[in-house]
């Protein structure tokens, strides 16, 4: 594969930062995933908003204006000849030439880079007839809704889950759902609302989460941001999680607890496929 690296395209395998980047010493970083479906990038302009507002939070400068920044990921996508997939962008505050816990002066460069991976998202077999999951205490910082690169907690949360014979996690908080390990999540409950978390600092305000509450309410389902229970979610009559890769992916079983009727519900199935039309 083609790799971005600071101003180059480079074979992956001569793709290399320094061990003093911040980025690996600090997780000092934020990043984004854009998902490509047809050779085209989805929701490009909304994944550049929220990489803004990520570096702002982290007071971190873009390298690149966007346009430069989406003239890479076009490039990405025909040098790699990628039809469906995804392109990984991460923006670290760059290397300091020695491990400092404070920020480095102003005249230390920003790294980025980037690649792509071509990946089912279409017909993701898993997506299809949805997914086990269990439930882990959320652990992680404060300051959720900033895309950082320290997933640490969500790689123990996924790891845990493929321990335990599951396809994903969902963090929890005490006995309330905060999103999963790296998704957002909804239920439809006992009201037939379409129900999810509230935005906040302990969630990231989704791409396609924002996506698919905006198709709900044109098809007019009844929706409602509001936490809810583990109970609740283990009650409701579907469950679904959402991410750029997944798009709309149907929970079936929750901690070994058929949801519904265990099988993808009505309305995951449908608000998916008006995603994908909208897409293509």
């Amino acid at each position: 594969m083609i790799v971005y690296v600071n101003g180059r395209y480079v074979h992956e395998e001569q793709a290399k930062v320094s061990v003093f980047d911040r980025g690996f010493l600090f997780a000092d970083a934020v990043y984004e995933v854009t998902a490509i479906i047809n050779g085209k990038l989805v929701d490009f302009e909304r994944h550049i908003v929220r990489l803004q507002r990520s570096c702002h939070e982290l007071q971190l400068a873009l390298p690149y204006s966007i346009d430069e920044i989406k003239q890479i990921h076009r490039q990405l996508i025909e040098r790699n000849n990628i039809n469906e997939g995804l392109i990984y962008l991460q923006v670290t505050r760059g290397n300091a030439k020695q491990r400092d816990f404070l920020f480095p002066d102003k005249d230390v460069q920003p790294t980025l880079v980037m690649f792509a991976q071509k990946t089912n998202i279409i017909d993701n077999p898993k997506v299809q007839n949805g997914i086990k999951a269990v439930t882990v205490e959320d652990i992680r910082w404060a300051r959720c809704d900033i895309k950082s690169v320290a997933l640490l907690a969500a790689s123990l949360a996924k790891e845990y889950a493929k321990q335990q014979g599951a396809d994903d996690a969902i963090f929890v908080k005490g006995d309330i759902v905060t999103e999963g390990s790296s998704s957002n999540c909804f239920i439809i409950n006992r009201h037939n609302q379409l129900q999810t978390r509230e935005l906040d600092h302990e969630i990231l305000p989704g791409i396609t989460r924002k996506a698919v509450l905006s198709l709900a309410k044109e098809q007019g389902i009844s929706i409602i941001e509001k936490a809810f229970s583990l109970e609740e979610m283990l009650m409701a009559k579907e469950v679904f999680i959402t991410s750029a890769t997944t798009l709309v992916c149907p929970v079936i079983n929750i901690n070994n607890k058929v949801i519904g009727e265990g099988k993808p519900g009505k309305n995951a199935i449908r608000l998916r496929e008006i995603y994908l039309e909208n897409i293509k």
